[in-house]
C-alpha cells in the first residue's frame, strides 16, 4: 500500500472517530469518552498529513518549518488548556475561531496564485482539465470569504466576550442594507472572478468580507453572545470545507462538514430557546437597553442575610439551584456542590434547572457542575424542570439574570419579550445571589427583584454560599 492510500484511509478512520466524538459529547455520561475520540482522531489526521507531505518529496525547509508548525501549535495549545478559567472558554473559542477563518483566507490566496495566476501551473496540471479551473476560482473565492467573514467576526466576539470593548450593539444607519448589499455584491464578484479571474477581485472580495464579519458581530447585542459563538463556529466549519476543497483533503472537508452543520444545529436550537429567529440574530438589536422599561418603578427590593438564607433551607424540603454566568465568575461551583450535598444528606430534594443560554457558552454550567462532581441526574434543562417550581419550597438564583426574567413571559413591550425563561417566581421563596441590582448581560432590568417572594442576598456568590455552609452547620 503506498503512502498517499494509507494517509486516505487513515483520513476516513480519523472522520469516523470525529463522528464518534460529536455522539460522545452529547451527553454527560459518554463526554470523556466522546473527548478522547476527537484527540485520537486529531493525532492521526496529523500524523498522517505530514508523513504524506514528506512522501511528496517536498523540499526540507517546507518539512520542517510543517512540523516545527504543529510543535509550536501544540505546546501552545496545551499551555492555554491548562491556564484558561472556565469563564475565560467563550473568548478563547471564538479567537480559535478567527484562526480557522484566517487559515481558510490564507488558504484561498495561496490557491489563487498556484492556479489562477499560474494557470499553467503544477497546480493546474494537477487539475488535469482545464474546464475544472473555473470550478476552482469558485471554490477560492466562496473559501476566502467565508475565512474573512469568520475571521473578523471572531475577533469582535472575542473582545466583547472578554469585555475589551463594550457589548451593547453598534447601531450604525441602514445597517441590514449594509448586510444584504455586501452579500449582493459578494454575489456578483464571485461570477465575474469564475469568468476572469483576476487578482484586484479577489483583494476587494477579502476587504469586503472582513468589513462583513466586523459588521455583523459588532451589530448583535451582548443578550445574543451565546448564539454568535455558536454561529462562527459554524462558520468556521464551512471555512475548512472550503479549505480541503482547495487542499484536495477529505478529511477537512467532512470534518468541516460535521463542524459547520453542528454549529447550524445548534444555533437553531439556541434559537428556538431565546423565541428568535436565526436571521434576527444576524440582524442584531437584542442586546439593546429597554429604554423606558428601564425606568419603571418596580417598588423595593427585600434583603436576606446568610443565616436566614440557611434558615430557610434547613426547613424546605425541596430546592432548585438556577446558576448563571456570576456563578462561573465567582467560582461557586465548588460550595454550591457542597451545599447540594449536605442538603440532600438532610433529606432535601435539591436540583439544577439550566437555561439553554445560561451563561457565554452552550453547556457552559453542566461543565462547571460536572467540575465539581455535582450529579448527573439531578442536572436538568430548562424544559424539564419548569413545571415543578410551583411545588418547590425555595429557589436559589445564583448569578443568574435575563434567564430567569419575568418580563420575558409577562411584559410584550420588554426587549427579551417571547424569550423562554426558567418559571423561579412560581416557588413560595426565591433567593437571589448578586453583587448588585444591575442590569444582567443583556441590559434590561428584572423585575423578580422586586417580587414579595424574592429576597437579595448580596456579595460574592462564593463567599455568601460558604456562609450558608457554616451556618447550616
Amino acid at each position: 500500500m503506498s503512502i498517499a492510500t494509507a494517509s486516505y484511509a487513515a483520513y476516513v478512520v480519523a472522520a469516523l472517530l470525529f463522528i464518534l466524538a460529536l455522539a460522545g459529547l452529547s451527553k454527560h455520561e459518554t463526554a470523556r469518552a466522546g473527548n478522547s475520540f476527537g484527540i485520537l482522531g486529531m493525532a492521526i489526521a496529523l500524523v498522517a498529513t505530514v508523513t504524506k507531505v514528506v512522501d511528496d518529496g517536498l523540499d526540507a525547509l517546507p518539512v520542517v518549518l510543517l512540523i516545527g508548525a504543529v510543535i509550536v501549535g501544540a505546546a501552545v495549545g496545551l499551555w492555554r488548556a491548562r491556564v484558561v478559567e472556565m469563564t475565560g472558554m467563550p473568548e478563547l473559542i471564538a479567537l480559535l475561531h478567527s484562526f480557522v477563518g484566517l487559515a481558510a483566507v490564507l488558504v484561498g490566496w495561496n490557491g489563487y496564485l498556484h492556479t489562477e495566476h499560474e494557470p499553467h501551473g503544477l497546480e493546474a496540471r494537477r487539475l488535469a482539465v482545464e474546464d475544472l479551473l473555473g470550478v476552482h476560482s469558485a471554490e477560492v473565492f466562496i473559501g476566502v470569504f467565508i475565512g474573512a467573514v469568520t475571521f473578523t467576526g471572531s475577533i469582535v466576539a472575542f473582545l466583547k466576550l472578554s469585555a475589551r470593548i463594550s457589548s451593547k450593539p453598534m447601531m450604525l444607519p441602514g445597517k441590514n442594507f449594509l448586510n444584504v448589499g455586501a452579500l449582493v455584491v459578494f454575489l456578483a464578484l464571485t461570477v465575474w472572478f469564475v469568468a476572469d479571474p483576476q487578482l484586484w477581485l479577489l483583494v476587494a472580495v477579502t476587504a469586503i468580507a472582513l468589513l462583513l464579519g466586523w459588521h455583523l458581530v459588532a451589530s448583535i447585542g451582548g443578550g445574543d453572545m451565546p448564539v454568535v459563538v455558536s454561529m462562527l463556529n459554524s462558520y468556521s466549519g464551512w471555512a475548512a470545507a472550503a479549505s480541503g476543497f482547495l487542499l484536495d483533503n477529505p478529511l477537512l472537508i467532512i470534518t468541516g462538514a460535521l463542524v459547520g452543520s453542528s454549529g447550524a444545529y445548534l444555533s437553531y436550537i439556541m434559537c428556538k430557546a431565546m423565541n428568535r429567529s436565526f436571521i434576527s440574530v444576524i440582524a442584531g438589536g437584542f442586546g439593546i437597553e429597554a429604554g423606558p422599561a428601564d425606568d419603571t418603578d418596580y417598588g423595593e427590593h427585600r434583603e436576606i442575610k446568610a443565616d436566614e438564607a440557611a434558615e430557610l433551607l434547613a426547613d424546605a424540603s425541596s430546592v432548585i439551584i438556577t446558576p448563571g454566568y456570576g456563578m462561573a465568575v465567582a467560582q461557586a461551583q465548588y460550595p454550591v456542590a457542597d451545599l447540594t450535598a449536605k442538603l440532600r444528606a438532610k433529606g432535601v430534594e435539591v436540583r439544577f434547572g439550566i437555561h439553554p443560554v445560561a451563561g457565554r457558552l452552550p453547556g457552559h454550567m453542566n461543565v462547571l457542575l460536572a467540575e465539581a462532581k455535582v450529579p448527573y441526574d439531578i442536572v436538568l434543562e430548562m424544559d424539564e424542570i419548569n413545571d415543578d417550581f410551583p411545588d418547590t419550597d425555595v429557589v436559589l438564583v445564583i448569578g443568574a439574570n435575563d434567564t430567569v426574567n419575568p418580563a420575558a413571559a409577562e411584559d410584550p413591550g420588554s426587549p427579551i419579550a417571547g424569550m423562554p425563561v426558567l418559571e423561579v417566581w412560581n416557588a413560595k421563596d426565591v433567593i437571589v445571589f448578586k453583587r448588585s441590582m444591575a442590569t444582567g448581560y443583556a441590559g434590561v432590568q428584572n423585575p423578580l427583584f422586586f417580587r414579595e417572594n424574592t429576597r437579595m442576598l448580596f456579595g460574592d456568590a462564593k463567599e455568601r454560599v460558604e456562609d450558608i455552609l457554616r451556618d447550616l452547620g
